[in-house]
């Protein structure tokens, strides 16, 4: 079944070596080959101000950038998001990004915030973290602090799920074959839309 993915590359450094700007890319490239019709965003390309105040969060004007993240939102099926772990969390930028595209009047429709009420209900989302630490690391020790806030205290809160993961530990360490195999398993990830 043909699905409308909308794949957010959340790496703010726009430098192509960046190993998460290559798994969107295939993950992209896979789904393309199956059919399913996608859109890319690059955090690294966006411009919008930081949110400084819950009446800007409540009432501001959003960004051209920040509408049109939150268009593709709407138009998607299938969210990919695609970030590396600093000091274990996602990159600042992407948490200004998201605290800009859910604002109110997008993710409830002016409606009061309420966990799970949100306008996105129905769509399904896929987290895909790179990490220095091992991926055991940050699932026991640190009990996957910064994919577990995503998915619950923004993705669900919205309305999206079921929300699957894929961590990537080690990434430094990876040898050229092992992060082919790697854009391998986003490709077919990708064609199958999951």
């Amino acid at each position: 079944m043909r699905r409308r993915i909308l794949i957010l590359d959340g790496h703010p450094d726009p430098d192509p070596a960046r190993y998460g700007h290559a798994l969107a890319a295939s993950y992209a490239q896979g789904a393309a080959s199956a059919g399913h019709v996608i859109h890319r965003v690059n955090l690294a390309e966006l411009v919008f101000a930081d949110l400084a105040s819950r009446e800007d969060w409540e009432s501001g004007v959003p960004a051209p950038a920040v509408l049109s993240v939150q268009d593709h939102l709407a138009w998607a099926e299938h969210v990919v998001i695609i970030y590396p772990l600093w000091l274990g969390a996602m990159p600042a930028r992407l948490k200004a990004l998201l605290e800009q595209v859910f604002r109110p009047a997008f993710a409830f429709g002016g409606k009061a915030v309420t966990p799970g009420g949100g306008r996105l209900k129905g769509r399904t989302a896929r987290i895909v973290i790179t990490m220095g630490m091992p991926e055991a690391a940050y699932r026991l020790f640190y009990f996957s602090h910064s994919l577990r806030s995503l998915k619950r205290n923004i993705l669900a809160l919205v309305g999206i799920g079921p929300v699957r993961d894929t961590l990537i530990g080690g990434i430094e360490t990876r040898t050229d074959e092992d992060r082919r195999r790697w854009l391998d398993r986003m490709r077919r990830m990708g064609e199958r839309a999951l």
